[in-house]
């Protein structure tokens, strides 16, 4: 019997403590919590009981569900007391997250080499603004985006992009320092920079794929976003056996897969799907085996 999604927890028993607040940090520390990790975070001091992480401000819904499976604790760093409290946790860690920048940490006496020196068995994944040179440069998600070419207009993107491309990265870089320290018994920097995660999320655009000369960015009739009768429908039949039902179903001839392109193929489907409504398109996709989904004005 195969092993439901509820019962795979590969860091079950893995210890990690964060120290890392606004976005990928906390989304990272849940993805792990979520695969069985024992997740701590130390925040920094705050009055009356609330968070001292600026998603607790930003939005109270969101750092409460990254937040439902961690044990929160509260310390200044910058004390003897708190320090006390931090080393009495990192002593029991196997995996530090941290998102402060580097020079930060080191003043907080949690450089890589200190922390090696004695917690030898303790990782560190490291979020940053930039890996390497430029990572005490400071910036944010919209920064990294326009940096990686994925800003075209004054709109702002419709998602956070870079910090959750960042928080899956330093998920990852979690699996990957227990499984090298797993083996060898230290731990491991991995240093994870969101700029890098932007990049990451842009090739498909700087490779041509998503820009308009590209099959995936409305060059292909078959991947595009139409108007219909009651909204829009977002059509992503790509694959040469999608695209013939489509332009079957809107009594279009295609000759070849190439002729996707053709004005004249992407005019038909659009007179097409412009005349028919969301509940129809719909219809349309679950008997025809079509991939789009409408979506009323």
């Amino acid at each position: 019997m195969s092993a439901s999604t509820t019962d795979f927890q590969p860091l079950q028993g893995v210890r990690i403590l964060s120290l890392a607040l606004n976005l990928p940090g906390p989304a990272a520390l849940w993805r792990c919590a979520n695969m069985g990790a024992q997740c701590h975070k130390l925040e920094p001091l705050a009055p009356g009981g609330f968070s001292a992480d600026p998603m607790g401000l930003y939005c109270p819904d969101a750092y409460a569900q990254m937040h439902d499976k961690v044990q929160t604790l509260q310390a200044d760093l910058k004390t003897a007391e708190g320090q006390a409290s931090l080393h009495a946790q990192l002593a029991q860690t196997d995996v530090l997250l941290t998102s402060f920048r580097p020079s930060a940490l080191s003043k907080l006496g949690l450089g890589w080499e200190a922390l090696q020196q004695r917690y030898p068995r303790l990782s560190l994944v490291r979020v940053v603004g930039s890996a390497g040179e430029l990572a005490d440069v400071p910036g944010h998600d919209l920064t990294y985006q326009a940096k990686a070419g994925l800003v075209h207009s004054t709109a702002l993107p419709p998602s956070l992009f870079a910090d959750m491309a960042g928080a899956l990265m330093a998920s990852e870089a979690v699996l990957q320092a227990v499984l090298v320290s797993s083996r060898s018994g230290r731990g491991i920097l991995r240093e994870v920079g969101l700029a890098q995660a932007a990049q990451w999320l842009a090739l498909p655009w700087h490779w041509g794929l998503t820009q308009h000369t590209g099959d995936v960015g409305g060059a292909h009739a078959g991947y595009r976003i139409y108007p219909c009768a009651d909204g829009i429908v977002a059509v992503a039949a790509l694959e040469p056996h999608f695209a013939q039902r489509l332009c079957e179903a809107a009594d279009v001839l295609l000759s070849h897969p190439t002729d996707m392109r053709k004005p004249e193929i992407h005019l038909g489907v659009a007179r097409f799907l412009a005349t028919r409504s969301c509940t129809q398109l719909m219809q349309l996709a679950q008997e025809k085996d079509i991939p789009l989904h409408a979506m009323p004005a």
